[in-house]
Protein backbone atom coordinates (compact mmCIF):
# COMPACT_ATOMS: atom_id res chain seq x y z
CA UNK A 1 0.00 0.00 0.00
CA UNK A 2 2.81 2.25 0.97
CA UNK A 3 4.64 1.43 -2.14
CA UNK A 4 1.35 2.80 -4.28
CA UNK A 5 0.88 5.57 -2.41
CA UNK A 6 4.73 6.42 -3.13
CA UNK A 7 4.21 5.57 -7.11
CA UNK A 8 1.38 7.45 -7.32
CA UNK A 9 2.53 10.92 -5.60
CA UNK A 10 5.61 10.34 -7.91
CA UNK A 11 3.67 9.79 -10.68
CA UNK A 12 1.28 12.86 -10.31
CA UNK A 13 4.68 14.98 -9.69
CA UNK A 14 5.93 13.96 -12.96
CA UNK A 15 2.39 14.83 -14.48
CA UNK A 16 2.89 18.64 -12.56
CA UNK A 17 6.69 18.43 -14.17
CA UNK A 18 5.63 17.84 -17.47
CA UNK A 19 2.84 20.45 -17.40
CA UNK A 20 5.26 23.05 -16.09
CA UNK A 21 7.81 22.25 -19.18
CA UNK A 22 5.02 22.39 -21.63
CA UNK A 23 3.37 25.71 -20.55
CA UNK A 24 6.78 27.04 -20.48
CA UNK A 25 7.77 25.80 -24.15
CA UNK A 26 4.44 27.56 -25.42
CA UNK A 27 5.19 31.17 -26.87
CA UNK A 28 3.39 34.07 -25.22
CA UNK A 29 1.23 35.44 -27.46
CA UNK A 30 2.78 39.07 -28.41
CA UNK A 31 0.89 41.97 -28.31
CA UNK A 32 -0.96 43.62 -31.46
CA UNK A 33 -1.67 47.25 -31.61
CA UNK A 34 -3.88 48.11 -34.65
CA UNK A 35 -3.14 51.93 -35.94
CA UNK A 36 -6.08 53.54 -37.57
CA UNK A 37 -5.66 56.97 -39.70
CA UNK A 38 -8.09 58.72 -41.54
CA UNK A 39 -5.75 60.57 -43.48
CA UNK A 40 -2.82 59.46 -45.24
CA UNK A 41 0.47 57.40 -43.93
CA UNK A 42 2.62 60.43 -45.37
CA UNK A 43 0.85 62.61 -43.50
CA UNK A 44 0.79 61.10 -40.19
CA UNK A 45 4.96 59.84 -40.42
CA UNK A 46 6.41 62.23 -38.19
CA UNK A 47 3.39 61.64 -35.54
CA UNK A 48 3.68 57.67 -35.88
CA UNK A 49 7.43 57.69 -35.53
CA UNK A 50 7.35 59.93 -31.72
CA UNK A 51 4.82 56.82 -31.28
CA UNK A 52 7.04 54.21 -32.15
CA UNK A 53 10.22 55.51 -30.30
CA UNK A 54 7.95 56.09 -27.03
CA UNK A 55 6.98 52.25 -26.99
CA UNK A 56 10.65 51.41 -27.69
CA UNK A 57 11.61 53.40 -24.57
CA UNK A 58 8.82 51.64 -22.79
CA UNK A 59 10.64 48.45 -23.98
CA UNK A 60 8.36 47.63 -27.07
CA UNK A 61 10.20 46.79 -30.48
CA UNK A 62 7.98 46.35 -33.10
CA UNK A 63 8.45 42.91 -34.71
CA UNK A 64 9.67 41.47 -31.64
CA UNK A 65 7.44 41.75 -28.69
CA UNK A 66 4.97 43.88 -30.16
CA UNK A 67 3.13 43.76 -33.28
CA UNK A 68 1.55 47.22 -35.43
CA UNK A 69 -1.43 46.78 -37.72
CA UNK A 70 -1.40 49.82 -39.59
CA UNK A 71 -5.06 50.87 -42.00
CA UNK A 72 -4.90 54.14 -43.93
CA UNK A 73 -8.27 55.57 -45.13
CA UNK A 74 -6.82 58.68 -47.25
CA UNK A 75 -9.08 61.03 -46.42
CA UNK A 76 -11.97 58.67 -47.41
CA UNK A 77 -14.23 58.40 -44.56
CA UNK A 78 -16.26 56.68 -45.96
CA UNK A 79 -13.64 53.84 -45.65
CA UNK A 80 -13.50 53.96 -42.03
CA UNK A 81 -16.13 51.03 -40.87
CA UNK A 82 -14.04 48.73 -43.01
CA UNK A 83 -10.85 49.05 -41.62
CA UNK A 84 -12.03 49.10 -38.12
CA UNK A 85 -13.49 45.79 -38.53
CA UNK A 86 -10.07 44.24 -40.52
CA UNK A 87 -8.73 45.29 -37.05
CA UNK A 88 -11.15 43.75 -34.78
CA UNK A 89 -11.01 40.91 -36.81
CA UNK A 90 -6.84 40.89 -35.96
CA UNK A 91 -8.00 40.47 -32.50
CA UNK A 92 -5.80 43.57 -31.73
CA UNK A 93 -5.15 44.26 -27.98
CA UNK A 94 -5.95 48.04 -28.39
CA UNK A 95 -6.83 50.71 -31.59
CA UNK A 96 -4.80 53.87 -31.53
CA UNK A 97 -7.17 56.32 -33.54
CA UNK A 98 -7.39 59.79 -34.88
CA UNK A 99 -10.50 61.90 -34.10
CA UNK A 100 -12.01 61.04 -37.14
CA UNK A 101 -11.81 57.44 -36.71
CA UNK A 102 -13.04 57.04 -32.95
CA UNK A 103 -16.60 55.98 -33.53
CA UNK A 104 -15.90 53.55 -36.50
CA UNK A 105 -13.55 51.73 -34.14
CA UNK A 106 -16.14 52.03 -31.25
CA UNK A 107 -19.07 50.39 -33.28
CA UNK A 108 -16.51 47.41 -34.73
CA UNK A 109 -16.01 46.75 -31.66
CA UNK A 110 -17.39 47.85 -27.99
CA UNK A 111 -14.91 46.47 -25.48
CA UNK A 112 -11.43 46.54 -27.24
CA UNK A 113 -9.51 49.80 -25.78
CA UNK A 114 -9.29 53.06 -27.94
CA UNK A 115 -7.19 55.39 -27.67
CA UNK A 116 -7.52 58.44 -29.36
CA UNK A 117 -4.21 60.69 -31.06
CA UNK A 118 -6.03 64.13 -30.60
CA UNK A 119 -9.39 65.29 -30.70
CA UNK A 120 -11.04 68.96 -30.51
CA UNK A 121 -13.68 68.02 -28.05
CA UNK A 122 -14.03 64.29 -27.00
CA UNK A 123 -17.04 65.12 -24.35
CA UNK A 124 -18.74 67.30 -26.99
CA UNK A 125 -18.04 64.19 -29.36
CA UNK A 126 -19.79 62.14 -27.68
CA UNK A 127 -16.17 59.87 -27.20
CA UNK A 128 -16.20 59.76 -23.31
CA UNK A 129 -18.47 60.95 -20.50
CA UNK A 130 -15.81 63.29 -18.91
CA UNK A 131 -12.02 64.28 -19.44
CA UNK A 132 -11.57 63.24 -15.81
CA UNK A 133 -13.55 60.02 -16.04
CA UNK A 134 -13.84 59.22 -19.39
CA UNK A 135 -16.04 55.50 -19.05
CA UNK A 136 -16.61 53.09 -21.85
CA UNK A 137 -13.72 52.15 -23.75
CA UNK A 138 -12.40 54.78 -25.18
CA UNK A 139 -9.87 57.34 -23.42
CA UNK A 140 -6.83 59.51 -25.30
CA UNK A 141 -5.42 63.02 -25.68
CA UNK A 142 -7.57 66.37 -26.15
CA UNK A 143 -6.31 69.19 -28.37
CA UNK A 144 -9.08 71.76 -27.33
CA UNK A 145 -9.18 72.91 -30.60
CA UNK A 146 -12.01 75.16 -30.44
CA UNK A 147 -9.91 77.11 -28.04
CA UNK A 148 -7.61 77.64 -30.88
CA UNK A 149 -9.20 79.22 -33.94
CA UNK A 150 -9.51 82.67 -32.33
CA UNK A 151 -5.59 82.74 -31.81
CA UNK A 152 -4.87 81.42 -35.16
CA UNK A 153 -6.98 84.30 -36.55
CA UNK A 154 -5.49 86.70 -33.96
CA UNK A 155 -2.22 86.24 -35.15
CA UNK A 156 -3.30 86.38 -38.54
CA UNK A 157 -4.57 89.62 -38.40
CA UNK A 158 -1.70 91.08 -36.42
CA UNK A 159 1.08 89.28 -39.01
CA UNK A 160 -1.28 91.60 -41.35
CA UNK A 161 -3.26 94.29 -40.07
CA UNK A 162 -5.05 94.83 -43.32
CA UNK A 163 -6.13 91.78 -43.98
CA UNK A 164 -10.23 92.32 -43.91
CA UNK A 165 -11.73 88.88 -45.38
CA UNK A 166 -10.31 85.25 -44.61
CA UNK A 167 -11.51 82.26 -46.02
CA UNK A 168 -11.59 79.64 -44.84
CA UNK A 169 -11.20 75.76 -45.76
CA UNK A 170 -12.62 73.70 -43.82
CA UNK A 171 -13.92 69.68 -44.13
CA UNK A 172 -17.48 69.88 -43.58
CA UNK A 173 -19.44 66.82 -41.83
CA UNK A 174 -23.05 65.81 -42.34
CA UNK A 175 -23.64 64.42 -38.36
CA UNK A 176 -25.86 65.27 -36.01
CA UNK A 177 -23.82 68.21 -34.41
CA UNK A 178 -23.59 70.59 -37.41
CA UNK A 179 -20.28 72.18 -38.14
CA UNK A 180 -19.24 73.65 -35.03
CA UNK A 181 -15.88 74.16 -36.91
CA UNK A 182 -17.08 76.67 -39.25
CA UNK A 183 -19.41 77.86 -36.39
CA UNK A 184 -16.58 78.56 -33.82
CA UNK A 185 -14.15 80.03 -36.74
CA UNK A 186 -17.33 82.48 -37.31
CA UNK A 187 -17.56 83.77 -33.90
CA UNK A 188 -13.88 84.48 -33.59
CA UNK A 189 -13.98 86.38 -37.39
CA UNK A 190 -16.76 88.46 -36.05
CA UNK A 191 -14.97 89.59 -32.64
CA UNK A 192 -11.77 90.55 -34.34
CA UNK A 193 -13.52 92.52 -37.55
CA UNK A 194 -12.53 90.16 -39.88
CA UNK A 195 -15.02 88.72 -42.63
CA UNK A 196 -15.29 84.86 -43.18
CA UNK A 197 -15.39 83.26 -46.25
CA UNK A 198 -16.70 79.74 -46.11
CA UNK A 199 -14.93 76.93 -47.65
CA UNK A 200 -16.27 73.87 -46.71
CA UNK A 201 -15.31 70.73 -48.78
CA UNK A 202 -16.42 66.70 -47.96
CA UNK A 203 -14.43 65.35 -51.06
CA UNK A 204 -11.20 65.21 -53.57
CA UNK A 205 -13.45 66.95 -55.88
CA UNK A 206 -14.38 69.98 -53.94
CA UNK A 207 -11.12 71.54 -53.80
CA UNK A 208 -10.84 73.15 -57.29
CA UNK A 209 -14.50 74.51 -56.35
CA UNK A 210 -13.23 75.77 -53.82
CA UNK A 211 -10.46 77.71 -54.75
CA UNK A 212 -12.10 79.26 -57.54
CA UNK A 213 -14.76 80.84 -55.09
CA UNK A 214 -12.07 82.23 -52.68
CA UNK A 215 -10.28 84.09 -55.92
CA UNK A 216 -13.55 85.18 -57.46
CA UNK A 217 -14.76 86.36 -53.77
CA UNK A 218 -11.51 88.07 -53.28
CA UNK A 219 -10.25 86.70 -49.89
CA UNK A 220 -7.15 88.42 -48.95
CA UNK A 221 -6.07 85.66 -46.68
CA UNK A 222 -6.24 81.66 -46.03
CA UNK A 223 -6.55 79.64 -42.87
CA UNK A 224 -7.63 76.10 -42.55
CA UNK A 225 -8.90 73.63 -40.43
CA UNK A 226 -7.62 70.20 -39.30
CA UNK A 227 -9.10 67.04 -40.62
CA UNK A 228 -8.02 64.09 -42.51
CA UNK A 229 -8.80 65.55 -46.14
CA UNK A 230 -6.94 68.29 -45.80
CA UNK A 231 -4.10 67.04 -44.61
CA UNK A 232 -4.07 64.43 -47.29
CA UNK A 233 -4.13 67.42 -49.61
CA UNK A 234 -1.52 69.45 -48.19
CA UNK A 235 0.73 70.05 -51.34
CA UNK A 236 -2.32 71.33 -53.11
CA UNK A 237 -3.42 73.25 -50.23
CA UNK A 238 0.32 74.73 -50.20
CA UNK A 239 0.45 74.97 -53.53
CA UNK A 240 -2.65 77.21 -53.83
CA UNK A 241 -2.07 79.38 -51.26
CA UNK A 242 2.01 80.24 -52.60
CA UNK A 243 0.79 80.87 -56.08
CA UNK A 244 -1.92 83.34 -55.43
CA UNK A 245 0.36 84.91 -52.84
CA UNK A 246 -2.19 84.61 -49.72
CA UNK A 247 -1.16 84.92 -46.19
CA UNK A 248 -2.13 81.51 -44.56
CA UNK A 249 -2.04 80.32 -41.09
CA UNK A 250 -2.21 76.65 -40.53
CA UNK A 251 -3.63 73.69 -38.12
CA UNK A 252 -0.74 72.22 -37.66
CA UNK A 253 3.42 72.62 -37.64
CA UNK A 254 3.05 70.06 -41.04
CA UNK A 255 1.98 72.04 -43.35
CA UNK A 256 4.50 74.76 -42.65
CA UNK A 257 7.59 72.65 -42.84
CA UNK A 258 6.11 71.97 -45.48
CA UNK A 259 6.30 75.02 -47.22
CA UNK A 260 3.74 76.67 -46.02
CA UNK A 261 3.57 80.52 -43.77
CA UNK A 262 2.52 80.26 -40.41
CA UNK A 263 1.12 77.02 -37.92
CA UNK A 264 -0.34 77.63 -34.43
CA UNK A 265 -1.02 74.21 -32.22
CA UNK A 266 -0.51 72.43 -29.98
CA UNK A 267 2.51 70.19 -30.63
CA UNK A 268 1.39 66.64 -32.56
CA UNK A 269 3.92 64.57 -32.01
CA UNK A 270 4.05 65.09 -28.18
CA UNK A 271 0.59 63.72 -28.55
CA UNK A 272 1.61 60.85 -29.90
CA UNK A 273 4.14 60.34 -27.78
CA UNK A 274 2.02 60.54 -25.11
CA UNK A 275 -0.54 58.10 -26.95
CA UNK A 276 2.03 55.43 -26.72
CA UNK A 277 2.30 55.65 -22.28
CA UNK A 278 -1.90 55.19 -22.62
CA UNK A 279 -0.99 51.73 -24.98
CA UNK A 280 1.55 50.65 -22.56
CA UNK A 281 -0.72 51.12 -19.44
CA UNK A 282 -3.44 49.63 -21.22
CA UNK A 283 -1.66 46.43 -22.59
CA UNK A 284 -0.47 45.65 -18.61
CA UNK A 285 -4.08 46.46 -17.05
CA UNK A 286 -5.53 49.56 -16.90
CA UNK A 287 -9.00 50.41 -17.94
CA UNK A 288 -9.75 53.03 -20.54
CA UNK A 289 -12.49 54.17 -18.49
CA UNK A 290 -9.97 54.71 -15.73
CA UNK A 291 -7.53 56.49 -17.63
CA UNK A 292 -8.50 60.48 -17.56
CA UNK A 293 -8.29 62.27 -20.99
CA UNK A 294 -4.81 64.75 -21.01
CA UNK A 295 -4.75 68.50 -22.81
CA UNK A 296 -1.70 69.60 -24.46
CA UNK A 297 1.35 71.26 -22.54
CA UNK A 298 3.14 72.47 -25.75
CA UNK A 299 1.25 74.87 -28.04
CA UNK A 300 3.48 76.15 -30.75
CA UNK A 301 3.92 79.27 -33.49
CA UNK A 302 5.71 78.25 -36.39
CA UNK A 303 6.72 80.69 -39.21
CA UNK A 304 8.30 79.77 -42.03
CA UNK A 305 10.62 82.76 -43.45
CA UNK A 306 11.66 81.46 -46.72
CA UNK A 307 7.45 81.21 -47.73
CA UNK A 308 7.10 84.45 -46.98
CA UNK A 309 10.04 85.78 -49.01
CA UNK A 310 8.42 83.18 -52.09
CA UNK A 311 5.44 85.49 -51.66
CA UNK A 312 6.27 88.67 -51.04
CA UNK A 313 5.27 89.00 -47.74
CA UNK A 314 6.99 90.75 -44.36
CA UNK A 315 6.55 89.67 -41.04
CA UNK A 316 6.46 92.47 -38.55
CA UNK A 317 9.12 91.93 -35.88
CA UNK A 318 6.96 91.46 -32.64
CA UNK A 319 4.99 88.38 -34.28
CA UNK A 320 8.36 87.00 -35.09
CA UNK A 321 9.31 87.34 -31.49
CA UNK A 322 6.71 85.51 -30.23
CA UNK A 323 7.33 82.22 -32.74
CA UNK A 324 8.94 79.09 -31.36
CA UNK A 325 10.59 78.12 -34.50
CA UNK A 326 11.28 79.93 -37.53
CA UNK A 327 12.18 78.38 -40.81
CA UNK A 328 14.59 80.51 -43.05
Amino acid sequence: MRKARVLSILFVLVLLVVAVLAEAQQPKRIPQIGILIAASASSYSARLEAFRQRLRELGYVEGKNIVIEYRYAEGKLERLPDLAAELVRLKVDVIVVTAQAVLAAKKASPTIPIVFGAAADPVGSGFVSSLARPGGNITGLSVMSPDLDGKRLELLKEAFPTVARVAFLWQSSSDSRGNPAFTDMELAAKTLGLKLQSLPVRGLDDFESAFARLKKEGAEALITTSGPLLSTQQREVLAFAAKNRLPAIYPASEFVEAGGLMSYAPNYTDLWRRAATYVDNILKGAKPSDLPVEQPTKFELIINLKAAKQIGLTIPPNVLARADKVIK
